[in-house]
């Protein structure tokens, strides 16, 4: 296994604070908009955004976590039933601007069962998506960020470790699982 740094401590921050500016441009009061982090790593970037925004702006922006577990498409296919994680909205998106929030963007599954578990909180008059990293050329689901960390691209045997933890350096990695047998 082989590990290339992506996004080192610095470059990580410096791409947060990015996104948070585009964000701000795009949606300036945050009067009509929420965040919504998608369970279970997109919680740890938006906690990360919400600090970003907060010293940027000085706004409460509301905002929320959302798990799709038994949205998803392969759910009812799996020999081990899923653990799901706690969804904590206590807000309806009813002609809100919503704000998705991932780390990483591969296949589009999850965010397409994100938006169906969305509904259950009301219709929104517009939907986003902001990730920290996009996997390019690996979409099952044509759907595209409409705010990106980093593009990267990526092999089928590779995989984007985003190591976002309260207190730590946190870093992205690019690994390489190659097969041995291969």
């Amino acid at each position: 296994m082989q590990k290339r740094l992506i996004l080192n401590p610095d470059l990580l921050s410096i791409t947060i604070n990015r996104l948070c500016h585009q964000l701000i441009e795009n949606h300036r009061s945050f009067d009509n908009t929420v965040l919504v982090g998608l369970q279970p790593r997109g919680a740890f970037l938006l906690e990360l955004i919400l600090v970003q925004l907060k010293k940027l702006t000085g706004v409460d922006i509301t905002y929320g976590y959302l798990d799709s577990t038994f949205h998803r498409d392969d759910f009812r296919r799996l020999d081990i039933p899923p653990k799901a994680h706690e969804t904590k909205m206590n807000f309806v998106v009813e002609d809100k601007q919503v704000i998705l929030i991932d780390d990483v963007l591969f296949t589009g599954r999850s965010v397409r069962s994100a938006m169906d578990a969305l509904l259950a909180f009301g219709r929104p008059q517009k939907v986003e998506l902001l990730v920290l990293i996009d996997r390019k050329y690996s979409r099952d689901v044509p759907l595209a960020p409409n705010y990106v960390g980093k593009e990267v691209n990526t092999l089928a045997h590779q995989k984007v470790l985003v190591q976002l933890e309260p207190d730590k350096q946190n870093k992205v990695w690019l690994i390489n699982e190659e097969n041995d047998a291969a």
